[in-house]
């Protein structure tokens, strides 16, 4: 079959792609790779950028509440320092040991009769880690991850994306955000009626809805012909979606939040809570087949 028609079949259904958040999305929150996460943050900020200790719990919720995520947040107020730095620091030293491979998510992903893709605000280091130990690496078609999105070099593109143009839309980590004078958020916020205006980040991320549409665009999802549909943990990732017109799944509890779609106490309870994704096997449709490439392979863009 021909790449351009590769999901000829699956495109009449209701969706035709389905994009899956990566942590705490395809393995539980139990693992606790989150929780460590966030100490390996607190730990980067007072080693490597000097922040008072005393300070790091309101900082980071601030940042976390302004920016999306601690990272886009330290570059806004004017923290300098290397990206990948900053990757290997805060995921060299998860417990990657707590996940295990996931044979039962594997046939279901496989079993989907739809395009898969990754869409993670890690960087591609960690998403590839994670998806190799679930045992999930041929289940997708690509990832967008952080360098998908905050990526200059147009020439570090494969050659089907050479249609999108990146040029200007964030800054470099080599290049990125060179202020001396760190804006103090706290000191902001503990002002009477403080302001909006804050200064703005370089970094595109979730749940800004900038980086969704531009998820999609890199995806070739077009929302307007055929919705996609939206997996992630976070309610803000979720509504920022919904608010673009994706349908849209909240995973990690069974109650629906304003914005949500579906909700999923757990990935694995994908196919009792939306059957009609596999719509295609009951009507006989061909069901799609990957040519069993590893997913960088495809549009990772690093």
């Amino acid at each position: 079959m021909e790449s351009g028609d590769l999901y000829m079949q699956a495109s009449r259904l209701k969706y035709d792609c389905l994009l899956f958040d990566l942590d705490d999305t395809l393995y539980p929150l139990s693992s606790g790779l989150a929780a460590k996460c966030r100490q390996n943050i607190e730990a980067y900020m007072v080693e490597k950028l000097g922040i008072d200790e005393s300070k790091i719990p309101d900082l980071c919720n601030l940042l976390y509440k302004n920016y999306g995520t601690t990272m886009a947040g330290l570059k806004a107020v004017g923290y300098d320092f290397d990206y990948d730095e900053y990757h290997s620091s805060v995921d060299g030293r998860l417990p990657y040991e707590n996940l295990k491979p996931d044979p039962i998510l594997r046939s279901l992903l496989l079993s989907l009769p739809i395009r898969k893709v990754i869409f993670t605000n890690a960087n591609k280091i960690h998403a590839v880690k994670v998806l190799s130990i679930l045992g999930l690496e041929d289940c997708f078609e690509g990832i967008i991850c952080f360098e998908t999105l905050n990526s200059t070099h147009k020439s570090s593109m494969t050659n089907d994306q050479d249609d999108i143009e990146f040029t200007g839309l964030t800054l470099s980590s080599s290049t990125a955000n060179r202020n001396t004078e760190i804006f103090d958020i706290i000191g902001h916020f503990s002002k009477p009626n403080a302001g909006s205006v804050l200064p703005k980040t370089p970094i595109i991320c979730k749940p800004s809805e900038d980086a969704i549409e531009w998820a999609l665009k890199i995806a070739n999802i077009n929302p307007q012909r055929t919705k996609p549909l939206f997996f992630d943990d976070s309610i803000r990732n979720i509504q920022s979606g919904k608010r673009i017109g994706l349908d849209t799944v909240l995973v990690g509890t069974s109650q629906k939040t304003k914005g949500a779609d579906y909700a999923l106490e757990s990935i694995h309870n994908i196919r009792e809570a939306l059957p009609e994704l596999w719509e295609a096997d009951n009507k006989k449709i061909t069901e799609v087949s990957y040519n069993g490439k590893v997913a960088v392979e495809t549009f990772v863009m690093a």
